[in-house]
Order: C-alpha cells, then sequence, then structure tokens
C-alpha cells in the first residue's frame, strides 16, 4: 500500500537549520508531486513547498529564501532543506502526494524552533 514516512525532525536553536525527509513506498515515487505541509497549534494547516516529477519547485510564505525541496527517485525520497529557523517555523510537517483522487498523507515529523 502506499505509504509517506517523515523523518528529521527535531528540537533546534532559532537561526539552526534541520533536513526533513519523506521516503514514499507502494507507488510510482518518480511520477508524483510531493508536498510539505505544517500544521501548528492553533494555526490552519499551511503548504510549505511542493516538487513535481520534473524536479519544478514552488515555495510559499516565509519559506522563501529559506527552505529548500530536493528529490531523489532512486532513493524514493524528497527532502526539505530549512535553514535560518524561527520559532514560528515551530509546528508538525507531513509530507503529502496525491495519486487520482486519494489524498495520501504521512504521519508528520515534530519540529520544535525554541532556544
Amino acid at each position: 500500500q502506499v505509504r509517506l514516512v517523515e523523518s528529521g525532525g527535531g528540537l533546534v536553536q532559532p537561526g539552526g537549520s534541520l533536513r526533513l525527509s519523506c521516503a514514499g513506498s507502494g507507488f510510482t515515487f518518480s511520477i508524483a508531486t510531493v508536498n510539505w505541509y505544517r500544521l501548528a497549534p492553533g494555526k490552519e494547516r499551511e503548504l510549505v513547498a511542493s516538487i513535481t516529477n520534473s524536479g519544478n519547485t514552488n515555495y510559499q510564505g516565509s519559506a522563501k529564501g529559506r527552505f529548500t525541496i530536493s528529490r531523489n527517485n532512486a532513493e524514493n525520497t524528497v527532502y526539505l532543506q530549512m535553514n535560518s529557523l524561527k520559532p514560528e517555523d515551530t509546528a508538525v510537517y507531513y509530507c503529502t502526494t496525491k495519486l487520482g483522487y486519494i489524498n495520501y498523507w504521512g504521519q508528520g515529523t515534530q519540529v520544535t524552533v525554541s532556544s
């Protein structure tokens, strides 16, 4: 079955960096657009970044200029490199993909930015 597994979250100080990974299985990963969303307490779910099967990228809001999304199709993995992290980046980060009419989500990975 389709699975998305996020990893790489943790506690980091403001100004620090983290790299999140999203490993996919159960589908043809190389043709899928993959997105990173985040959900912070008391806030609405927010799209962070997307990458298409051809490697085209899109960033939303404060992710522009600080985050980089990339993919390694040989490893069925999408990465989110996050630099210059701020306390407001604290959230659970999810990777998602849409196959047909179904949106698939991973279990999420917690990112906490705090001194």
